[in-house]
């Protein structure tokens, strides 16, 4: 088998000057713009993966403390209309489980600019949301999803909802939600072995796989590098059964390094966010359920908008207090640093 060279060094953004407070996009003092906003909708969660929660879940924000539906879309839409942001992702928890989705993604996807609109999803639902997601105007999706086993999936996720996971995929890709996307954790010891599987049930289906490295974003904070499943790692089981090439299509601030498979056009992608982080070429700012914007999934810092939203400040205030967040990104997640602190919010209160 063909197998590829280590991961490149990711390609950097050009830098641009910082602008002040009050004045143009999301600029930090490192020189990265961020036009890509991730939006949390909600803590809850339907699974209980091992790697996000404990099986029992965890507390969940109290409904008061959570944006409502106006407050989210007046965010994004100053985000779009005021700061430059270009993409919108929803995200949870598990963000099917909020009633008012549909609503929130037509009033985004009308917004002009038009931003491009996708949403991460564990896909439980998504048979019966899928038609209602695209009528919205949601260009695509991404579903998470570790294994293809369905005694190892109830493993992982403490719950039986393999076949339904399935089924949200075949009607998201019938829905037009397309590219449709699965992000793949694999667990040294658990799914490793469902690498290739995974690989070539995407291969069949026309979904585009991303492995991704498990992060520091637990909830018990068990995670050690030592027991990861590396980049490295992923490419050796695949490129043990598959021909792999480097895609040579400009990467810019996407985060996975992607490879062609087995001469097909279709690719593979590894997110590498641990060995091979790639912070300098990061365009992303984060939006949580309860209105505090983050830097960084690895952010021990937040920025609270919820209270000046409900305090009455105006949309060029609010812009302008995003602005001043951003200034304080700092230039890298720092998991390789000895004094790194694995943030006190999980996974799914941060969203992804």
């Amino acid at each position: 088998m063909t197998t590829s060279s280590p991961l490149p060094d990711p390609r950097l953004r050009p830098q641009v000057v910082p602008g002040s407070a009050g004045t143009g996009g999301l600029v930090d003092r490192h020189g990265r713009t961020a036009t890509d906003l991730r939006v949390s909708l909600t803590d809850r969660c339907n699974l209980r993966c091992t790697y996000c929660m404990p099986p029992e879940g965890l507390q969940w924000l109290p409904k008061v403390e959570q944006l409502t539906d106006e407050e989210v879309v007046r965010l994004v839409r100053i985000g779009v209309e005021q700061l430059g942001i270009r993409e919108v992702r929803f995200t949870g928890g598990e963000p099917l489980l909020r009633p008012g989705l549909p609503g929130i993604v037509a009033a985004t996807t009308a917004l002009l600019p038009r931003p491009e609109v996708s949403l991460t999803t564990n896909a439980v639902g998504l048979s019966r949301m899928a038609p209602a997601l695209a009528a919205a105007g949601l260009d695509r999706i991404n579903v998470s999803l570790d294994t293809l086993d369905r005694e190892r999936f109830a493993q992982l996720t403490h719950r039986d909802r393999l076949p339904d996971v399935l089924a949200g995929l075949k009607a998201a890709k019938d829905a037009g939600l397309t590219p449709v996307k699965i992000n793949t954790v694999l667990l040294r010891g658990i799914n490793e072995d469902d690498a290739v599987p995974l690989l070539e049930y995407c291969l069949e289906h026309g979904y585009e796989l991303r492995f991704i490295e498990q992060m520091p974003l637990d909830a018990h904070h068990a995670w050690t590098r030592g027991e990861m499943v590396t980049a490295e790692d992923i490419l050796a089981k695949l490129t043990a059964t598959h021909t792999l090439v480097p895609d040579v299509e400009e990467r810019g601030a996407a985060p996975a390094e992607r490879w062609l498979v087995d001469g097909t056009g279709l690719t593979v992608g590894i997110i590498a966010s641990v060995t091979r982080s790639f912070c300098g070429a990061c365009d992303r700012t984060r939006l949580t359920a309860d209105g505090q914007i983050r830097n960084c999934l690895f952010a021990r810092d937040e920025s609270d908008l919820r209270t000046a939203l409900r305090e009455g400040a105006t949309d060029a205030e609010i812009a302008d207090r995003w602005r001043i967040a951003t200034l304080t990104k700092l230039p890298g997640h720092g998991i390789d640093d000895p004094s790194f602190l694995q943030p006190s919010r999980p996974m799914s209160a941060i969203g992804g």
